[in-house]
Order: structure tokens, then sequence, then C-alpha cells
């Protein structure tokens, strides 16, 4: 089995090219709806996971290299959701919880779960 690329994984270079897009151009240019509020959202995991992969490997919290698990995607999901979405708002004036987001997040998780679960 071929190693995982972590931050030079396909998927993690193409979802932090579209959340570049979708952050500084994307939102300049709708004004509300899915295209601005949710899909940077949706690229949470496929874009952050295989980095926090790699700093847990590195300090030894995981044991190999392979693709993400579904376990491992469902507790990051799970652990993000309940960051940004539950405490955030207790803890920055700016923050704000919504459902919709951790919806958004779970998309992300199951299309890019799929990704490593075939590739």
């Amino acid at each position: 089995m071929k190693s995982f690329r972590y931050a030079l994984d396909p998927l993690c270079v193409a979802a932090v090219a579209a959340y570049a897009f979708g952050r500084w151009w994307l939102r300049a240019h709708v004004a509300h709806g899915f295209w601005h509020d949710q899909f940077t959202d949706t690229l949470l995991i496929p874009a952050a996971l295989p980095v926090a992969l790699w700093l847990q490997r590195r300090l030894g919290l995981r044991a190999h290299d392979a693709r993400p698990h579904w376990r491992e995607i469902a507790l990051h999901l799970a652990a993000w959701s309940i960051a940004a979405e539950v405490i955030a708002p207790h803890v920055f004036h700016h923050a704000t919880g919504d459902w919709r987001d951790v919806i958004a997040y779970a998309a992300g998780a199951l299309g890019a779960g799929a990704w490593w679960s075939l590739a």
C-alpha cells in the first residue's frame, strides 16, 4: 500500500486551492447563500485533516502513514464541529454557531472519506 502523502495528497492540494478561491474571490462576489457561507466549510476535512494527521504522526500519536480511516474522519469532524460551532461562539464575540456549517463539514467529510477509501 502506498503511504498517505498528507498535505501533498491531491485532494488536500485541491481543497486548499478551492478554499483560497472561495475565501478571497468568491465571497467578495457572492452576497449570501451556499457559495458565500458554506462552500469553504465543505473543505474543512479535505484541507485540514491531512495536516492534522501529519502533525499527529510527527508527535507519535498516529502509528501509520495510511490514508485516513472513517473513524479518524468522524473523530475530527465531531471535534472540529464542537470546537467551531459550540465552543467558539462562547469564546470569540465575532463567532456564531450555525448547524448548516456542521452539515457542510459532514458533506466534505463524506466526500473526502469516499475519495480516500477509493484511492
